[in-house]
């Protein structure tokens, strides 16, 4: 047998060489980062924010000390304070909203709650009135332009604190006695409907929630207005009663799921919305939500629509959450999200961007609230979920004041090659209809993000709950969101 010639022999064993070499230079191809992304002007406005520590620190020191003196002896104060609450706020169905008895109706519901907080007796008097504030204040607010700033702002502040207020007062409570279900106004248009849970449900309901992954908190909290909800669906009842749940989700897109797949996924809260029988839409086509309910099963039973990571509201080629109840009622005649502007907060909507969106004109779950046309039915939560949720809350709103003054989410380069070969992994299994590692229309570079925005939270997560440890058996009791706010800020 002829052996090898010297230059084959030298190339075989070279080989190797030229295989690790070629290796190394794919990797650190692969491991470029993409070019940062600068987000537009936006708003000519700060962000909503409370600036009222003041107050806060004020309403504690109440708590306290009508701790210390006893319900048997602040009973009557408290009766007292809720039943101003109740009586007042009837006289306020035409106040426009610089109106100053819209100010001291805040002021009052928040010192009646900080008493009730002291003596939870008065639960069920307090989100009475919590209940007549809401409704006073919806009817009030149809008669304000959507789009004034001044109109939006006074909107929130009474409707997201009076709900505030009294969730601290629930957080409060013993283990075990807070309600899981807190019904608001129910009524039965003439649409299909079923019972869940023991609430009964309306096709075309909107079921608004909040999971409990670091990313539903930013979304909930990266807004003009802070709130409590990260992902709108929209139950559809068939004519038989069965019931199923329109929505989008960032690993599959848009999808028909039974209640139970809904009802599983991991939830903190879920509110239901429902369209008022007086809005002149519904009076003129009272099936109406059960056509917007009838569209979007219909968008999502005829072929994939994907993820909006880019969140273009006005696009449905591809849809996130919001874009699934907006297109239903679109379909219906009916905008959700009227007078919507864009966010505020240059910090959020870099971050927003630094995960994949390019529109910041952004209807998000939680501004749905505040749309008065709807009317709260119900809402489940407890106190375990109920305080996790102002765990993340705190953490995302002290993340978003370092976002504010200029930090970014970071992308890991030692984790981007390998990143992107699971992407391209994810590729190929979404051709054949499966999901894969990195949801489709996702980065690597993005899916880094995420998992950095993750890593800070758990971080910071950790360091709070290790305070809020001490301060519980210091104090006695749950510490405020105020003061959760301030733990974050000190592990951030």
């Amino acid at each position: 047998m002829r052996g090898r010639d010297p230059y084959t022999a030298a190339m075989v064993r070279r080989r190797p060489l030229v295989t690790a070499a070629a290796l190394v230079v794919l990797y650190a191809i692969a491991s470029i980062p993409e070019p940062a992304w600068e987000p537009p002007d936006l708003a000519d406005r700060a962000p909503f924010a409370w600036d009222q520590d003041d107050v806060w620190r004020g309403l504690e020191t109440k708590f306290e000390d009508a701790r210390a003196r006893g319900c048997d002896v602040v009973g009557p104060e408290v009766t007292a304070h809720v039943e101003s609450v109740a009586t007042s706020v009837w006289a306020l169905a035409d106040a426009a909203p610089g109106d100053p008895r819209l100010d001291r109706l805040e002021a009052a519901l928040f010192e009646a709650s900080a008493l009730t907080a002291a003596c939870p007796d008065h639960l069920d008097a307090l989100t009475a009135a919590h209940h007549m504030v809401r409704k006073v204040v919806r009817d009030a607010a149809r008669d304000w332009d959507p789009a004034d700033a001044d109109a939006r702002d006074r909107l929130y502040r009474l409707l997201y604190g009076s709900r505030m207020a009294t969730e601290e007062v629930l957080l409060q409570l013993p283990p075990g006695a807070a309600p899981t279900l807190e019904r608001g106004t129910e009524w039965d248009p003439q649409v299909p409907a079923t019972t869940i849970q023991g609430l009964r449900i309306h096709s075309g309901d909107l079921l608004v929630s909040r999971g409990g992954a670091p990313t539903s908190a930013f979304i909930a909290r990266g807004n003009t207005h802070p709130g409590n909800f990260s992902h709108v669906a929209m139950a559809h009842v068939a004519e038989d009663g069965t019931a199923s749940i329109v929505e989008s989700h960032i690993e599959s897109g848009v999808g028909v799921f039974p209640v139970e797949k809904y009802l599983a996924d991991k939830k903190l809260r879920i509110l239901v919305l429902r369209m008022l029988p007086t809005v002149p839409e519904l009076v003129a086509n009272p099936r109406l939500p059960h056509d917007a309910a009838e569209s979007a099963l219909a968008a999502a039973q005829a072929g994939h629509i994907p993820y909006d990571f880019s969140m273009n509201a006005d696009d449905g080629e591809e849809q996130f959450c919001s874009e699934v109840a907006k297109q239903g009622y679109a379909a219906a005649g009916v905008e959700l999200w009227p007078g919507r502007r864009p966010l505020a907060a240059r910090g959020a909507a870099r971050w927003l961007g630094a995960v994949g969106a390019r529109h910041f004109d952004v209807p998000l779950p939680s501004d749905l609230e505040y749309d008065v046309r709807f009317a709260v039915v119900a809402e489940w939560r407890d106190a375990e979920t109920l305080f996790q949720d102002h765990l993340d809350n705190a953490i995302l709103d002290a993340l978003l004041e370092k976002a504010e003054a200029g930090d970014d989410l970071k992308v890991n380069v030692a984790k981007l090659a390998p990143a992107r070969l699971a992407k391209a992994l994810s590729w190929v299994m979404n051709r054949f209809g499966r999901v894969g590692p990195i949801p489709e229309g996702m980065s690597a570079s993005t899916a880094l993000r995420i998992d950095d925005l993750r890593g800070r939270h758990a971080k910071i997560r950790a360091h709070v709950l290790r305070h809020v440890a001490s301060f519980r058996a210091e104090k006695g009791y749950t510490p405020p969101y105020w003061r959760l706010v301030d733990m974050a800020r000190e592990a951030a």
